[in-house]
């Protein structure tokens, strides 16, 4: 089997972090100038590495191999969050390089294939997972032209034409190019460390639903307006939120999560009793019955306020991925490789957050793995994992590759 280099990886992981380094972290949202040079950084490594890398018209990179053997499909995503952290999905874009270079480097599996891609956007500042989507064909020429970004408004064709992508193709999948597609990533959560585990093997990735629910009523003085005439859009949405969180236990799974994630009161002034109001409530299942009952809940909890709040109640959904069971025969991979090199040391277990394999999946086979978080954090710049579940992660993910290349 494939030995990977360690060093050459935890290299090229700390260089990509200084793209928009940020304390200990990286802040790189998608087509910001780091993110772009971040990219361009990325083809020439993986062109070193005898991949042949393009940088297409949504901003996905992807180094294809010219080896006509067994092909597979590695990636995940090098943009971030804000003021994130420096692992959380480009750490699954280098173990796929790295894999590439490993396997290239052994006589015994110089012959296999190995893409490597960096979906563009899987964080979600122009829309959902992109780049992913659009490698499937299924975020189309308008939907770039309607996306705009989430927190600053502008449209994703400006971004791209300040990135120089302006005119370039978008790369999309090749049918019956590849056995299947491989992600790595951090756990982003404490499950692993907890249990003294090294490995995850993901099972299935988690379906999201996002609503937003928007309340209005009447904005007024708030030292002369009596208590009884109130209608204030403030109270209506923290007795719905109150209700959401004392009735959702009733209808969810044992992994199941929900949240209000934001909330705004408007005009947001401490003399004003509140005209508007509006928060988004997010829930998360791997079981897609459980999120329709999350979803039926909601909607009867809506029509209650409607139907007996002072305040009018509109609900929208924003956004719903359906969940996704991991290819069988690929998780028994990664479990072998495992059993291997971290005996007693892996778990099966499901992803509580949205990844691009979710979309890939789609169309093809496919896998994912995780390796610890220290303690369990993700999605802030402290963000870390220690380097040798790092590189232990990678040699069980380059033998699980080369199993599934062979067809072992």
């Amino acid at each position: 089997m494939p030995t990977i280099n360690g060093e050459r990886l935890l290299g090229d992981l700390r260089r990509i972090a200084d793209f928009g380094r940020y304390e200990t972290g990286v802040h790189r949202p998608h087509l910001s100038p780091q993110d772009v040079e971040s990219r361009h950084w990325l083809a020439a490594r993986m062109k070193e590495a005898g991949l042949e890398p393009v940088i297409d018209g949504i901003g996905t990179v992807i180094g294809k191999s010219p080896k006509t053997g067994p092909r597979i499909l590695i990636g995940s995503h090098s943009d971030t969050q804000p003021r994130g952290g420096w692992l959380d999905g480009v750490m699954g874009v280098i173990y796929g390089l790295e894999v590439a270079r490993a396997l290239a480097e052994d006589p015994e599996t110089a012959h296999l294939a190995v893409d490597v891609a960096s979906w563009a956007d899987e964080e979600g500042h122009w829309g959902q997972m992109t780049g992913s989507r659009s490698f499937i064909g299924i975020f189309s020429e308008a939907d770039i032209d309607k996306a705009k970004h989430r927190d600053e408004g502008t449209p994703m064709r400006e971004a791209l034409k300040a990135a120089g992508l302006e005119g370039v193709p978008r790369e999309h999948l090749e049918e019956g190019r590849y056995r299947g597609y491989l992600e790595a990533h951090i756990e982003q959560g404490g499950l692993l460390e907890a249990g003294e585990k090294r490995i995850g093997i993901v099972t299935a990735i988690v379906g999201i639903m996002q609503f937003r629910l928007t309340f209005s009523g009447i904005q007024n003085h708030a030292g002369t307006t009596p208590m009884p005439i109130r209608k204030d859009a403030g109270v209506a949405m923290m007795r719905l939120y109150n209700d959401v969180m004392d009735k959702f236990p009733a209808v969810s799974g044992p992994r199941s999560v929900w949240t209000v994630g934001k909330m705004v009161l408007e005009p947001g002034a401490p003399a004003i009793v509140p005209g508007r109001a509006e928060m988004i409530l997010q829930f998360r299942d791997a079981d897609q019955k459980v999120l329709q009952a999350f979803e039926a809940k909601l909607m009867e909890i809506v029509a209650d306020h409607q139907k007996n709040s002072p305040c009018k109640v509109e609900c929208v959904n924003l956004s719903r991925t359906q969940p996704l069971l991991m290819d069988e025969r690929f998780l028994e991979a990664i479990e072998e490789s495992a059993a291997v090199h971290a005996p007693d040391k892996h778990v099966r277990m499901p992803s509580g957050a949205g990844h691009d394999a979710q979309v890939i999946g789609l169309r093809m086979p496919a896998a994912m793995m995780f390796v610890p978080s220290i303690g369990g954090i993700s999605h802030h710049f402290t963000e870390n994992t220690h380097d040798e579940d790092i590189v232990l992660g990678c040699q069980v993910f380059a033998d699980a590759a080369a199993k599934i290349l062979k067809g072992n």
